[in-house]
């Protein structure tokens, strides 16, 4: 089974070597950075691990395009490679790469799309949020969940997730409209829409170490009304 992990960058020189570091430790994956034209030195960074080993790929974008579509260029230059699980992950150390197998075993139970959930069984597992961010996040997911019909699922904003190949053959990535953290909502809707058995696995979240949230009010507002948008078939 060929594993691909989708990383987005920007600006995330001072996270990127622990994370590739960390992840090349598992021998059945590959990684593919996908960088949204830093300036902090990202990019030779994951050049340095490219003159060591092929299992690192890079591509290069001419701007600040959005998580939304670094994931969807990220996705079909894997699916023109022939992987067959992908992954979703922070480049910013928030998501632990030893979760990795825990998704696969849950793949391999019969799930098409899985999600690392912070939330699961009426638990807040995140470290280093204040109390407002919490509950912004804790009402964003009840919000979405609530709108969409998907009260089984704890956190539908989650981005440390992973879909099998069928998943992202069938959903259409050009007719995904989202960017930023609604591209998580959106994802997550129409792979069950489509049938697809979606579900989670605990996992527990680190803010960030160094480099800066990318998280806006303009985000949030995006989120907001896409769900709606979602609700009554606009998308």
């Amino acid at each position: 089974m060929k594993v691909l992990i989708v990383l987005p960058t920007y600006n995330e020189a001072d996270n990127i070597n622990k994370v590739l570091d960390n992840l090349l430790n598992f021998d059945f994956l590959d990684v593919l950075v996908v960088d949204d034209s830093s300036t902090d030195g990202t990019v030779d960074i994951v050049k340095s691990w490219i003159k060591k080993t092929d299992r690192v790929n890079l591509i290069q974008r001419p701007a600040k395009l959005g998580l939304g579509t670094a994931y969807i260029t990220g996705f079909k230059w894997g699916l023109e490679r022939d992987y067959d699980l992908f992954f979703e992950m922070d480049s910013d150390l928030s998501h632990n790469p030893n979760d990795i197998p825990k998704f696969i075993d849950k793949i391999n139970e019969g799930f098409d799309v899985v999600i690392g959930s912070r939330y699961m069984n009426n638990t807040i597992s995140v470290v280093g949020w204040d109390f407002k961010r919490l509950l912004l996040s804790k009402f964003a997911n009840w919000y979405a969940t609530t709108i969409l019909g998907l009260r089984d699922l704890s956190d539908i904003t989650s981005g440390f997730r992973c879909y099998r190949r069928k998943v992202l053959e069938t959903v259409m990535l050009d007719k995904i409209k989202s960017n930023g953290y609604s591209f998580q909502i959106e994802m997550a809707y129409k792979s069950y829409k489509l049938g697809f058995k979606v579900g989670e696995i605990p996992i527990i979240f680190y803010e960030r170490n160094g480099g800066s949230s990318k998280m806006s009010k303009k985000i949030a507002i995006e989120a907001a009304i896409m769900v709606w948008r979602l609700k009554f078939g606009r998308i």
